[in-house]
């Protein structure tokens, strides 16, 4: 009995030695990895995606098109932080219309050119051109540039973005004025009057004479099934368009990465603005001559004509998905576009 007490009492003896040595093996680890553990790991749902893991107030979300210097302290860096923004997408050849065409915006435009022939340098020749952006991809359309470099968060400083193509005339044209004109009438999406000639597909466009701004117009019998709507109102061409900076945020968003061309675009332009009628519009006391410099072939054209096809065919089915996840009929909901 007496030995088997002791035995008990050694067994007992031995389980609290190991517990004891466990639990400074235990300690010791913890206190070596104390200082490299956080406490708390920083997760910010808030914060941009992919930025959770940082404090907000290093996050730095928006960006601009800014040229800086490479000395000097950051905030002495700019004498003047232009509040809009004006691309063109360009080749050499007309380098001369592109010339007139900047000299209309004042030092208040950031300037960018999408060079699709490769030649940038030559541009040089201008004094202009040293501050402006040059960006350079061979063959390469305007809405590809649009989609890959006028991202909303890039562009967020400026209030207004032009996205015009090169072949315009802008002899009748002051962009601080077109400025002005837009902020009075309420514009989020605009273009300049276009002057009358035998090629124009659209009146909704044509330059009026005896108003500043128009955003109706008479249409073909039976083009427009709403008067409200598209090409008879919240209508503007893809040519020389001029976006708020939140259309544009809605706009950026609608164009597809591989439909390069923006055929369709122009009538869901309404979409993003609400209501779309009085917020697009055409001002006609700033107006353009669109000088129809021939540069599409035929294979080209044919391209066009199937990204509408498969743009309004996207957009429909969006559509459809959309109010399908609501219980809604969708028949009576989608708006059908005609080029």
């Amino acid at each position: 009995m007496l030995s088997t007490l002791v035995i008990k009492k050694l067994n007992q003896a031995i389980v609290i030695m190991i517990a004891i040595s466990v639990g400074i093996v235990f300690g010791f680890f913890i206190g070596v990895s104390f200082h490299t553990l956080p406490l708390t790991k920083i997760w910010v749902p808030t914060n941009p995606k992919g930025a959770e893991r940082l404090p907000s107030g290093i996050v730095s979300s928006e960006s601009d098109l800014y040229l800086r210097r490479l000395w000097g302290l950051p905030r002495q860096d700019l004498d003047n932080k232009p509040k809009y923004l004006v691309t063109f997408t360009v080749g050499y050849d007309l380098r001369n219309n592109i010339d007139k065409a900047v000299k209309k915006f004042s030092d208040n435009f950031t300037i960018v050119l999408f060079h699709y022939d490769g030649r940038t340098t030559e541009w040089d020749n201008f004094e202009w051109s040293k501050r402006a952006i040059h960006i350079s991809a061979r063959k390469q359309t305007k809405w590809w540039y649009a989609k890959r470099f006028l991202h909303p968060d890039i562009i967020a400083p400026y209030d207004y973005i032009f996205v015009w193509d090169e072949d315009l005339g802008t002899e009748h044209f002051d962009a601080e004025e077109y400025i002005k004109i837009i902020r009075k009438y309420g514009l989020e999406i605009s273009q300049p009057g276009l002057e009358p000639n035998k090629k124009m597909p659209w009146q909704m466009t044509k330059r009026r004479t005896d108003s500043e701004v128009h955003k109706y117009a008479e249409e073909k019998p039976g083009w427009c099934s709403d008067p409200h709507s598209p090409p008879c109102a919240a209508f503007v061409e893809i040519m020389a368009p001029v976006f708020s900076r939140d259309a544009w945020r809605c706009v950026w968003h609608m164009i597809q990465n591989d439909l390069v061309h923006g055929w369709g675009l122009d009538f869901a332009l309404q979409k993003c603005v609400d209501p779309a009628y009085e917020k697009i519009g055409v001002v006609d006391s700033q107006w353009i001559v669109h000088q129809t410099i021939p540069s599409l072939g035929n294979q080209v054209r044919l391209r066009c004509r199937r990204e509408w096809n498969m743009f309004n065919a996207r957009l429909n089915n969006a559509e459809k998905a959309y109010y399908r996840s609501l219980g809604i009929d969708p028949s009576n909901n989608i708006t059908q576009g005609q080029r």
